[in-house]
């Protein structure tokens, strides 16, 4: 029970308090969940309940009309938005009625106002559990002025979250291994997302197509599958890691072929080949429609996911050429610059790189966008208390719209279900390109480690955990450790600065673990993650072309079911890792 007690009148408020009350409470599964857009219907019938929707009924008992209202706490500064009116209650004791339909995703507040001098009547925080069914009842107290607002549980919810909670990914290292290969043994250098090595190469790390496959792959394809239609999976940040691994590819990649002799013109011819390869594909799958003729020209989306990853590898292996040494000793650990070598030693591409984020804060902070604050980071829409609700992405939005085209970027991105934005916004846009670039720049200092201190395992370890330590006191100095109120609030889709330094630093962190478990101490060969970070092009591009196909996905018996979504992708999502098991098995590597 939640009890408010009687507030000190103001010109603009009632005394009002108000309580709540439920059969066994709602349990911790609950809290983490946002939400969308109630709906009002009549109270006559009910309509089915849909995922992470539940009934509220609120009944009115005043003499006075009420005016439901609402907002997300996962909204930041949005206005309250209307769900309904319910009539005044035709006589004391025959209150009115209305049911509505509320998200169960995050708690949200009710405001309760009269009509028509729209005085605040009580505001209602709570947490809706998923197809529950619960009554508000607004009634005057002991024929007072003072108002009481009462929620009560009728139907308790379902948990919805006991399938997710059941699930447990052990691993028994000893059978995988007999099962799926051994890490001794001996694999073939080929890097099909970057650039193939010579034959003379050395020894693949195992720990990053373990990092590739698992942090970076796996769980991007089973979150791009749905998630379970759970909405903690449908905006994280998988495919920021696959930028840094990337990078640390490129680093690996660049040098076996520049000890092998070749030219870097030859190179550089790759790298730009490879890079439009990368581009082409990622307009094709991007655009669906491809499967019904010819694209068309007025609404292809050119942004994207692999076009973005085009554009990194292109910019960071141009950089890495520039200021890349054909052998490498290994560097001293005792001298005074050491802490700084692998910055010193390729200093001419930090500069570039530092050049290209004085360009993004510029352009982000001092580009002048019409109707739009300056410097304006926020979504639009009903933010910021509606005041600029055409400004979603400030001037990342702007420069997509005006270099690309409206038509030619994505038309329906996240913002739009909280924050009731409508204007086309594109995640992968172009100034958020700036940051990926840095992104895998990271990832390619990741690289150099690995390459300057090889074999030196408690100096890589130490070098990873430094990086991992600096990135991560500038994200706490550009977010000021908060979600809104820091300098540069942490962003997937504007890809902020505060973004790629907070990812990098857990990337470091992870790589760390990973290297340690699967290279230095063997205690995990990376089976069965390892093989889809051998074939990742394959994995990303198949599953992105084949995802409305069975086996990856079929008709379920209930499509508002959480268990039965993350039934289906848990399946796809494994299948994707046997195909990778099975061309591992043939020596079948997808290279561009």
């Amino acid at each position: 029970t939640f009890s408010r007690g009687e507030e000190t009148n103001r010109a603009d408020r009632k005394h009002t308090n108000f309580s709540f009350c439920t059969t066994n409470g709602l349990g911790e599964e609950f809290q983490l969940m946002f939400s969308l857009f109630p709906v009002g219907f009549s109270h006559h019938k009910q309509r089915a309940l849909k995922m992470d929707e539940a009934h509220l009924t609120v009944n009115n008992d005043l003499s006075t009309d009420v005016v439901v209202s609402w907002t997300s706490q996962h909204c930041y500064q949005c206005l309250y938005q209307q769900l309904g009116v319910v009539p005044a209650a035709p006589s004391p004791g025959k209150p009115n009625s209305v049911d509505f339909v509320v998200s169960t995703q995050h708690e949200i507040t009710l405001q309760l106002n009269s009509t028509p001098d729209t005085l605040e009547l009580c505001m209602v925080p709570f947490h809706f559990g998923e197809h529950g069914n619960y009554s508000l009842w607004v009634k005057n107290i002991n024929d007072s002025s003072v108002v009481d607002c009462s929620v009560v549980t009728k139907v308790e919810p379902i948990n919805s979250y006991i399938l997710l909670n059941r699930i447990k990914l052990t691993f028994n290292f000893t059978s995988t291994i007999q099962e799926l290969g051994s890490p001794g043994r001996t694999v073939t250098l080929i890097t099909d997302n970057i650039l193939p090595p010579p034959p003379s190469a050395s020894k693949r790390l195992r720990s990053l197509d373990t990092f590739r496959g698992y942090i970076s792959l796996v769980i991007m394809v089973f979150v791009n599958y749905g998630g379970g239609r759970y909405w903690f999976f449908r905006h994280e940040s998988w495919n920021g890691e696959f930028v840094f691994i990337m990078g640390t590819s490129i680093a690996l990649s660049i040098n076996s072929l520049l000890r092998a002799r070749s030219t870097r013109f030859s190179v550089l011819r790759k790298v730009v080949w490879r890079s439009v390869q990368l581009f082409a594909i990622g307009v094709f799958i991007i655009n669906p429609n491809y499967c019904q003729g010819p694209l068309s020209w007025d609404n292809l989306r050119i942004p994207g996911v692999l076009q973005r990853l085009a554009w990194s590898y292109l910019i960071v292996a141009c950089l890495d050429l520039m200021v890349a040494r054909d052998n490498l000793d290994i560097l001293p650990t005792d001298a005074w610059w050491s802490p700084v070598i692998d910055i010193l030693l390729s200093w001419p591409a930090w500069l570039c790189v530092l050049l290209l984020e004085i360009l993004w804060l510029y352009l982000t902070f001092q580009l002048p966008v019409p109707d739009c604050p300056t410097g304006y980071l926020g979504p639009g829409g009903i933010g910021d208390m509606g005041l600029y609700p055409n400004c979603t992405g400030g001037a990342a939005g702007f420069i997509d719209r005006w270099l690309l085209g409206e038509n030619h970027i994505y038309q329906t991105p996240s913002s739009r279900v909280i924050y009731a934005t409508h204007v086309p916004f594109d995640p992968e846009g172009v100034l958020g390109s700036i940051n990926s670039i840095l992104m895998a720049f990271l990832g390619l200092q990741a690289g150099k480690i690995i390459l300057h201190y090889r074999d030196l395992h408690t100096s890589i370890i130490s070098r990873f955990l430094m990086w991992g330590f600096v990135l991560g006191a500038i994200s706490a100095l550009l977010t000021k450790c908060s979600t809104d109120q820091g300098f540069i609030p942490v962003n997937k889709n504007l890809w902020s600065l505060s973004y790629v330094t907070t990812l990098a630093c857990f990337a470091f962190v992870l790589l760390v673990l990973v290297y340690y478990t699967v290279d230095v101490k063997k205690w995990w060969s990376g089976a069965p993650f390892y093989y889809p970070g051998m074939n990742s092009i394959l994995v990303y591009v198949g599953h992105e072309v084949l995802e409305e196909y069975f086996p990856f996905r079929w008709h379920m018996a209930n499509s508002q079911s959480h268990a039965e979504h993350l039934t289906q992708n848990l399946v796809a999502t494994s299948c994707w890792v046997f195909i990778s098991y099975v061309l591992y098995r043939k020596k079948v590597f997808w290279k561009i």
